[in-house]
């Protein structure tokens, strides 16, 4: 047994399903763990020294995520990523955002503003770091963040729901801008990239606010189609 399994099979002893649901979740939003590639419980078992039971619980929290899919055959896999999908994942992701930053404008307290900056402020750290898992989480956190100001549960779930499935083409996204810019403007790139929004929330310009998130969602549809014909022209289309 390598040294890296043992001192997997070691945390995941001491910290059970949860640190199984980590690892795997943070294999699969990075990309370790592919689209497609089969998730088997008496493997992992193995893998993490546990039995089968806090896998099935981490496998099962995955697949509520949408992040693992179970086939009719009992199959369980990390859920696959259709391109062909991605025209209406960017329809459904940029109505949803357009509404919450909307609401966000228009019902927002001082103290979510000053939640919103603060969840900014943490992300342009993430940025710096250039930690491609830390930019996802905290970009997401950012986002709920605007959500929740919104006052409304329905948008909050279904947003975070689009965003969590969104969080594997978000490391591409990544992984391209850095990949393509110098180190020097890396966080121009993407630290600002929030200011309009945050600026018209706190102005409570609604049409502001909005316009402002469906340009951001128009430019991470830009980002990532540019990773896909950069990286991927000879396996799929992008168009």
């Amino acid at each position: 047994m390598s040294k890296e399994t043992t001192e997997t099979a070691g945390a995941a002893k001491r910290h059970g399903g949860r640190y199984i649901y980590e690892e795997l979740r943070k294999q699969i939003l990075t990309l370790k763990l592919k689209p497609g590639m089969p998730l088997d419980e008496v493997s992992l078992a193995a893998q993490f020294g546990l039995s089968r039971s806090p896998v099935r619980d981490a496998l099962a929290r995955l697949i509520s995520e949408g992040l693992v899919t179970i086939l009719p055959n009992r199959a369980t896999l990390v859920t696959p990523f259709a391109i062909e999908e991605f025209p209406n994942y960017i329809s459904a992701l940029d109505l949803i955002q357009r509404a919450v930053t909307r609401l966000a404008a228009l019902q927002r307290t001082d103290e979510d503003l000053a939640r919103i900056r603060e969840a900014d402020a943490v992300y342009l750290e993430a940025v710096s770091s250039g930690d491609f898992q830390a930019m996802s989480e905290t970009n997401k956190a950012f986002h709920m963040t605007i959500a929740e100001a919104g006052g409304n549960p329905y948008f909050i779930s279904y947003y975070e729901k689009l965003l969590g499935e969104g969080q594997r083409l978000l490391h591409l996204h990544f992984d391209y801008i850095i990949s393509t810019a110098s180190t020097a403007s890396t966080s121009t790139r993407l630290g600002r990239d929030h200011d309009e929004i945050i600026n018209a929330i706190a102005a409570r310009k609604a049409d502001e606010a909005e316009h402002a998130a469906h340009e951001h969602t128009m430019l991470f549809q830009r980002r990532f189609l540019a990773y896909m014909q950069q990286n991927l022209t000879d396996k799929i289309s992008v168009v």
